[in-house]
This record gives structure tokens, C-alpha cells and sequence, in this order.
């Protein structure tokens, strides 16, 4: 019997704020919200960037507006009018003299270069005469080109929240936001210990970048052109998979399947598509999804900057038909509109999936499920980063999808797309075509579409973690976000059967029966995953599991969401609840009973099974 893999719980940060219990995906839209919802989020916003939440007066909430989503860059990661340069240059003495300078000698290269002659002066002096140029480096400082930034909510600080011990900013995020999906479940991860055995639990999750800054490669690569050493950790934390490995070893204590899926932009939807497969095979009951991405670093953004890919200064102003007057970087990310480039961003997001039977029987809230998740290359390329022919095949998968499961009815009223919609010339025109192409094809005449990043920025491996708990928040606040910084649809965007939002849409619960959550990366890393309704997704667990099993659900779920509403104010009041165990139960091999059929973790409630049957009976 086929099992749906259900979301019971988020978490996160991302320049929205806090994800559990919808405050993220509020700030979105919180011009629209009702008074006690908007409130709610305003406080959680305001404990969250360590402010006085006795005092949220107007002009505090004003300061909360003004210091979330996209923004000009503050100076709370790097100072971005003062980043340290070093400019090459060539010193000759200016006669016919030899080049002379004193030195300490222990600040001697080990190797000396042939045209250096090095005379002892007094104590650890010397003198070096050189009769060739002498090349050098100038320090000096630089103001960054691209001040539009998706950044976290100002004074939100993960390092002062847990023992960081130097982790890289990514690894922080991490330890965040899968403390805030796991605390978000309202029942207690060694419930869920005790219940699953050990190794029927999945974790996927991974940056795309990897962690660049100072503290990760950055660090590695820098210290030697620096005249520093390298950290014994700038190797180890660099790598993209220890988004999963911190989760599993410092918050989880996990012993299950784990693994690091990474496909630049698309990275959470690859990332998901391997939970649902884990959920559905009927070989593991959780799967927890997740992603991390810090990428606000000079280099990086210079990188991405000389490739023509963000909206810089010059091209904002350039748009607005401003002179020397400062953009508004508010509205740097423009997609389907006027634009001239992506907004770079940080966040991190976990989603976690339990089977429909184990969601059921432990009452948990139910925001929804995933019914797929579709990925495709694109074939030959011009380019890396250029888009390529993969994306019509993960969309039209999912549309498929989506009416296989709705009806041809539903599917074509009751269905949305969030785009990937990154604010870039190229993608207006790509993506456009692609999606107008699905929904002619299929029979829908207007096809909503919604692009978060206008609000967020690009998160690059968090992008689609942030549309598929927008989608969540769509559905339970009744309200699909507008792409609000444009004014107008650009001439070459494909429109005949889209509806792109220009403003907030509201919904009426049941109205909207799956989300398509779409994602292109460079190099070919297409993914569409479809995200189905809470309503459709208890309609069908009714139909498998019958009206008793629901309403024995409804009861058990009360006791959850009490529970998640504590825990959403305790976080409301500044409570920090972040999971960071570093070298609490950890295990020895002598600790484990093992034997020829079983083995036994300490902690865990259920013994693994060891006696593995064989798959290929058939041929052996």
C-alpha cells in the first residue's frame, strides 16, 4: 500500500524571520494579515533581533520593517564600504642604487629570492638590498558594487544562541533552523526515538556553496596569501554536506540513512525528492529535509557580480533612470518585471516528513504533503549557467502529476506555481515561456504565479525550502504573496495563460489544492516538486485510513497543538530553544548489544535489524 509522505513540521530563519508557526511567511504578508496575527509576528520578529517587546510601539514596528527582507547591506557580517583589497605594485629605489628596506629576521622568507642581499644590523635587524623591482601588495579597503541584500533580521545573532566554537556562519543557521523545525513537531524527538526505529530515519540536507567564509574555506584559502595559518577546522566545516552533519550528530543523535543531495539553485527540492522516495518505498516512517546557505561574503558576491548575475548599484539606478542617488534596494529583486539581476541571500530551512500512518497515530498537525518531486538535466549546454530544455520536463511531470491526483477540474482552478523567479533578464523570459507553455498545454487560461524571492532574495540551496514553507503559510493564512516590487509585466515575459501576481491573492480555505514549487540552478539542475493541501491531503488520508482514523486524529492532534503554541510563546518571549548536544551521549562500539539478527543503540527505544534479506533471490 502506497504511503504519502506528510509534513508535520518547519523551521528556520531567513531575512523573514523565524519559519515555525507561519511568522516567516507573515512577514510577507502582514500589510494583509488581521490585527492578532500581525501582532504575533511583529513580537516574534522583535525577540528575534533581541528588542524590548513591552515597547513594540509603532515606530518599533516600523524599525522591524525596516530591518527585514531585502535591504541595503548592514555591517553586521562585513563593513561593505570598508572591504579589505590588496592592490599589486611594483617598488624600484629611483636611482641607481640598489632597493634598501630594514626588516626583523625572522620575517625573512625561508627562501630568499636571488636579488636580495641580506646584511646583519643590530639585534634581529637586517638589512636587505634588492637590485631587481620589488613586488608588493598595498592593503587598502573598497566599498562592495552590490548593496541589495537579503539579510536575517538585524541584531538576530545564531553564535550568541548556542556554543559556536568558530562553526561557520552556515553551520550556525543549521543548528537553528533544524532546532526550530524539530522544536516545531509539539512532541518530543525522543518520542519519536522510541517509536522509529534508528535506522527508519532519513536526513538529507546540504549547502550549495559550501561554507565559504572565514572560518571555512575561506579561511583555508586566504591563510597562506595572508602570512596565517589554517585552521584545523577551515577543511572539515568547508564541505556542503555538513549541513546534515551537524544535524545528525549535534541535534538528532542520529543513526539513520543520511546523505548531502547538491544542485546549486534546486538544492532543497533535490534534497526532498530523496525523502519522499525514502517515505513512499515503506522502508523508513521519517525523513527530515534541509538546507543552509550564508553566501553574504565580498568574494562571493564579487564572483557573482563579474559573471553579471546580481543587480548591483549601477544597474538599480540604471532601471530607475536615477544619477548618483542611492537605489532603493528594496525592490532590487524584480522578477518577470524590469530587472537586472538576482539579490543574493542567506537562510536555512528543514521540513520534516513522517508516513501518513506514523502522522496519524501521533496526532501531528498536518500542513500538508509532498506528492513528488521531479528532476531533469538539461542535455547539451552553451553554458553552465545559461538555462536549458530540463525545466520543461520537471514541470510538466508535476502538472501531470497534480491532475492525476485533483482531477482535471481542480487542477486547472485550484492549483498555483511558485516560481524560482530570480529578478534576472534571462530568467523572466525562460521561465515565463516554460510555465505559459505547461499551462496552455494543459487547458488553464490564467495560471497564478507567485515569486517569493522579490520578498527574500536568492537563498541559492535554501530557494525552494523557502517556496514550499511559503506555500504552507499560503494555505494556512488563506493569502498567496504578490510580487509586490514591480509595477508592470516586462514586454518579453510569456503571459497568454499566466496570472502573475502583482498583489496579494486570497484564498479561501480548500480553494487551492497543490502548489508546483519550481527551481532551476546552474548547470542544468532542474527540479518542480508538488506540494498538496492540508485539505486535499487529509481528504486522501480519509479515504485510505477512514473517518475513525481522522477523527481519533483530531483528538490526539489537540495535546500538539498545545503544545506547539508554548513553544511559540516561549520563543515569543525570548526563550531560546535551540538542540545543540556536542558530546552528549555519544557511544562506544563497546556500548551496543549486538547480535547476528539485531543491534541495540543505548537511547534508542527500537533495535536495528541486521538480518537483511536478500533482493535478489530471484538470481541467486
Amino acid at each position: 500500500m502506497s504511503r504519502l509522505p506528510v509534513i508535520v513540521g518547519f523551521g528556520g530563519i531567513n531575512p523573514a524571520g523565524r519559519s515555525s508557526c507561519m511568522h516567516g511567511f507573515r512577514r510577507l504578508v502582514i500589510d494583509r494579515l488581521e490585527t492578532a496575527k500581525a501582532e504575533s509576528t511583529y513580537r516574534s520578529l522583535a525577540a528575534l533581533m533581541n528588542m524590548d517587546t513591552a515597547k513594540l510601539d509603532q515606530t518599533a514596528r516600523n524599525y522591524i520593517l525596516d530591518h527585514t527582507l531585502i535591504r541595503k547591506l548592514e555591517n553586521n557580517i562585513f563593513d561593505p564600504e570598508n572591504v579589505i583589497w590588496q592592490k599589486p605594485g611594483h617598488m624600484l629605489s629611483g636611482n641607481s642604487e640598489p632597493l634598501s628596506f630594514v626588516i626583523k629576521r625572522n620575517q625573512l622568507p625561508d627562501e630568499l629570492p636571488p636579488s636580495w642581499k641580506v646584511q646583519a644590523t643590530e639585534s634581529d635587524m637586517v638589512r636587505v638590498s634588492v637590485s631587481d623591482k620589488l613586488s608588493i601588495l598595498f592593503p587598502e579597503s573598497r566599498p562592495v558594487k552590490v548593496h541589495a541584500a537579503g539579510q536575517l533580521p538585524t541584531g538576530f545573532d545564531p553564535e550568541k544562541l548556542y556554543q559556536a566554537r568558530s562553526h561557520p556562519r552556515g553551520l550556525q543557521l543549521t543548528v537553528y533552523a533544524a532546532s526550530d523545525a524539530i522544536n516545531s513537531l509539539g512532541i518530543d524527538w525522543e518520542v519519536i526515538r522510541e517509536k522509529v526505529p534508528g535506522d527508519q530515519i532519513s536526513l538529507y540536507a546540504a549547502s550549495a556553496l559550501g561554507q565559504l567564509d572565514y572560518t571555512g574555506a575561506g579561511g583555508l584559502f586566504q591563510a597562506p596569501l595572508t602570512g596565517k595559518r589554517v585552521s584545523s577546522k577551515n577543511c572539515a566545516l568547508m564541505l556542503a554536506d555538513m549541513t546534515a552533519d551537524f544535524v545528525n550528530a549535534y541535534v538528532l543523535g542520529s543513526v539513520g540513512t543520511t546523505g548531502a543531495n547538491v544542485g546549486a539553485c534546486a538544492t532543497f527540492l533535490y534534497n526532498l525528492r530523496q525523502g519522499v522516495q525514502d517515505i513512499r518505498s515503506g522502508k523508513f516512517r521519517v525523513s527530515i529535509i534541509g538546507s543552509s546557505e550564508a553566501p553574504l561574503i565580498p568574494e562571493v558576491m564579487e564572483g557573482f557580480r563579474t559573471m553579471g548575475a546580481l543587480a548591483d548599484d549601477e544597474g538599480l539606478r540604471k532601471l530607475d533612470n536615477l544619477n548618483k542617488d542611492e537605489p532603493d534596494y528594496r525592490r532590487a529583486c524584480r522578477p518577470f518585471s524590469g530587472n537586472c539581476g538576482f539579490t543574493m541571500s542567506e537562510a536555512s530551512q528543514f521540513v520534516v516528513l513522517f508516513d501518513d500512518q506514523l502522522a496519524l497515530e501521533l496526532g501531528m498537525n498536518i500542513y500538508g504533503s509532498v506528492a513528488d518531486v521531479f528532476i531533469n538535466a538539461d542535455g547539451f549546454k552553451k553554458s553552465i549557467p545559461g538555462p536549458g530544455i530540463g525545466n520543461y520536463a520537471t514541470m510538466g511531470k508535476a502538472a501531470g502529476l497534480a491532475r492525476s491526483i485533483l482531477g482535471e477540474k481542480t487542477f486547472r482552478e485550484g492549483t498555483y506555481v511558485q516560481a524560482h523567479g530570480t529578478g534576472t533578464p534571462q530568467n523572466r523570459v525562460t521561465e515565463s515561456h516554460i510555465i505559459n507553455e505547461i499551462a496552455r498545454n494543459f487547458g488553464i487560461a490564467k495560471w497564478p504565479v507567485a515569486a517569493i524571492k522579490s520578498y527574500l532574495g536568492h537563498t541559492i540551496a535554501t530557494a525552494s525550502g523557502d517556496q514550499v514553507i511559503a506555500s504552507l503559510g499560503s494555505w494556512h493564512d488563506g493569502l498567496i504573496p504578490g510580487i509586490k516590487t514591480i509595477d508592470h509585466i516586462a514586454e518579453d515575459v510569456y503571459q497568454s495563460n499566466l496570472d502573475i501576481l502583482m498583489d496579494h491573492r486570497q484564498i479561501a480555505p480548500g480553494e487551492m489544492g497543490a502548489a508546483l514549487i519550481n527551481s532551476k540552478g546552474f548547470g542544468g539542475n532542474n527540479a518542480t516538486g508538488v506540494i498538496l493541501s492540508p485539505e486535499v491531503t487529509l481528504s486522501m488520508l480519509e479515504k485510505k485510513h477512514g473517518k475513525k482514523a481522522i477523527t481519533q486524529h483530531a483528538r490526539s492532534n489537540e495535546s500538539v497543538k498545545a503544545s506547539i503554541e508554548n513553544f511559540d510563546a516561549a520563543c515569543i518571549r525570548g526563550e531560546t530553544s535551540l538542540i545543540y548536544k556536542f558530546g552528549e551521549g555519544v557511544i562506544e562500539g563497546e556500548d551496543l548489544s549486538l547480535s547476528d539478527s539485531t543491534l541495540g543503540v543505548p537511547g534508542l527505544g527500537q533495535v536495528l535489524n541486521i538480518d537483511t534479506e536478500n533482493p535478489y533471490e530471484d538470481m541467486t
